[in-house]
């Protein structure tokens, strides 16, 4: 019996969505920016896709932006935010706060506009419980100039749930426009989104396919695009877009909507594996005391490296995962969890991610699974 416990890395696709999206590529292959009928049948579903995605996000339609994914997402929510400037123009560049907290697709999209000269980067400090801490975006931001603040929702390794609310309230006090990387958070956990100018999802950590995301804006905001081509999206995200993947996100981000209800339940699974582990005589510390998303567990092995963690357990059936799949194939710890608590923590740490079809029995092999490894000498 195999166990996936990588949900945060992708989940698995619902079968809705299969459904929805063989029956997109027999009926709706066509390019959606064509006039005809079977551009106008393409056009169907993907629209559609964006109802729903609206809906799910508490938006207008008018204001969803069809991405490859959330990095795309979050790429353009930040680029469009720091325009290319010259080096001569006299002009001081304007100031990005995010922190080490942040996915791959929001912290290298910094370190690269500071070295292009387009941005300052300010890097507020992450807490050890996992959270950014306020008190020192505060006074980041009273320094003045600030264009931009970036916050997670849900850290993708942890499972933290980052004060949104209270970033967005502190960063428009000050005038600066908040992006929030929203793709942990929909279907999973509530989440207030008040204040967020811009918010990104990625339909394959809802059970939709790879290949499709969206970017999410407030009504009247203006943004720039990053890639150049066509008219497509309003402009903003040159390029055909995929009926068949849009068809797919539309039936999962249906599902999503009632998600957090089913996720809710998982904490139940999630709190007796943690439970458990934490019990065995090589005892795990926990990575992310705040507040967490009910599915998600980080731990620390003193002794041991997180991949080889990852190799053993494979070998007996369960998968999980040492960090953010986006950083898979590294040698470097997690750069969020050195950031919250050490070298040491970061390097012995695995991410156990649970999903709405966990079971009991899942669990049961999981246990027995660490119990066997862990009784081997590190």
């Amino acid at each position: 019996m195999n166990v996936y416990l990588d949900w945060n890395a992708t989940a698995p696709p619902l079968e809705a969505v299969l459904d929805a999206m063989r029956d997109a590529a027999r009926e709706a292959w066509a390019n959606p920016a064509s006039v005809h009928a079977h551009g106008r049948a393409a056009r169907v579903r993907v629209e559609a896709a964006r109802a729903a995605v609206a809906e799910l996000c508490a938006a207008d339609p008018r204001d969803v932006v069809f991405t490859s994914g959330g990095t795309e997402a979050n790429n353009l929510a930040i680029r469009s935010a720091f325009p290319a400037r010259s080096p001569t123009s006299g002009v001081a560049p304007r100031v990005l706060i995010t922190s080490r907290l942040e996915h791959p697709s929001v912290t290298r999209v910094a370190e690269t506009l500071e070295q292009e000269g387009a941005a300052r980067v300010e890097w507020a400090r992450a807490k050890e419980d996992g959270t950014l801490d306020l008190e020192d975006l505060e006074r980041l931001l009273a320094a003045r100039g600030t264009t931009l603040v970036c916050i997670q929702a849900v850290n993708p390794e942890t499972g933290v749930v980052q004060p949104v609310a209270e970033v967005a309230r502190l960063a428009h006090s000050h005038g600066a426009r908040v992006h929030v990387d929203a793709v942990q958070a929909w279907g999973r956990v509530a989440i207030d989104m008040t204040g967020a100018d811009t918010w990104s999802l990625a339909a394959h950590k809802i059970r939709g396919p790879k290949g499709i995301g969206a970017l999410i804006g407030r009504p009247g905001l203006s943004l720039a695009p990053v890639l150049l081509g066509g008219p497509q999206e309003r402009g903003l995200r040159p390029g055909t877009v995929d009926p068949v993947a849009s068809a797919g996100l539309a039936a999962a981000a249906r599902h999503a909507l009632s998600g957090p209800e089913r996720y809710a339940k998982v904490a139940v699974l999630r709190d007796a594996l943690e439970k458990a582990l934490t019990s065995l005589p090589a005892a795990p510390k926990v990575n992310g005391r705040a507040r967490r998303v009910p599915h998600v567990t980080n731990l620390s092995w003193p002794g041991w490296k997180g991949p080889e963690l990852v190799a053993a357990l494979d070998l007996e059936g369960v998968s999980v995962s040492s960090g953010g799949a986006c950083s898979a194939g590294t040698t470097e710890a997690s750069p969020v969890l050195r950031a919250m608590l050490g070298e040491e923590r970061a390097a012995s740490a695995l991410r156990l991610s649970l999903g709405e079809t966990t079971t009991p029995a899942d669990v049961d092999v999981a246990l027995a699974a660490f119990a066997k490894v862990l009784a081997r000498v590190a």
